[in-house]
């Protein structure tokens, strides 16, 4: 599989789309990551957003590689007001304070990971209205693609 590593902004959509796959080393998730936050701090302020995580056909090429990219999406949406509800998973993150910099805020998500059989009970346990987790890309596409944030 190719490998893929970006992060966009639809202002349209609202919409902030990053991508992870491929065999990635440590150094590609730094790159990663650091795209993924230029994206963050290029937003105007008191933008109300909605992200698509889409991690399909990620692989981490070492265990120091996987245990970076982990920790990430967590911290970084903790500062625009939003929990990921598999955090309840990790003792260490119980007490992992929301901010929202900038007035701005996360106010839906939508995670895509090949493991079906993880990201089903991530759906089943932690899943709501608000917050998907499913191993089907169009499917995670399409759904925050409609998603309405206007209402919120």
């Amino acid at each position: 599989m190719d490998k893929e590593l970006y992060t966009r902004w639809d202002d349209k959509k609202n919409l902030i789309t990053t991508r992870l796959s491929g065999l990635i080393t440590e150094t590609e998730v730094s790159q990663w990551k650091d795209g993924l936050e230029k994206t963050f701090t290029e937003l105007p302020q008191g933008t109300k957003f909605k992200i698509f995580v889409n991690l399909h056909g990620f692989s981490p090429a070492s265990m120091s590689a996987h245990k970076m990219y982990r920790e990430i999406i967590p911290l970084l949406l903790s500062k625009y007001n939003w929990r990921i509800g598999y955090l309840d998973l990790f003792e260490e993150a119980k007490d992992l304070k929301l901010t929202s910099e900038n007035g701005t805020e996360c106010l839906a998500a939508v995670h895509c990971h090949h493991d079906s059989y993880k990201i089903n009970e991530y759906e089943k346990k932690f899943g709501k209205d608000s917050e998907h987790f499913w191993d089907d890309p169009e499917r995670s596409a399409t759904w925050i693609e409609s998603y309405s944030i206007s209402a919120n």
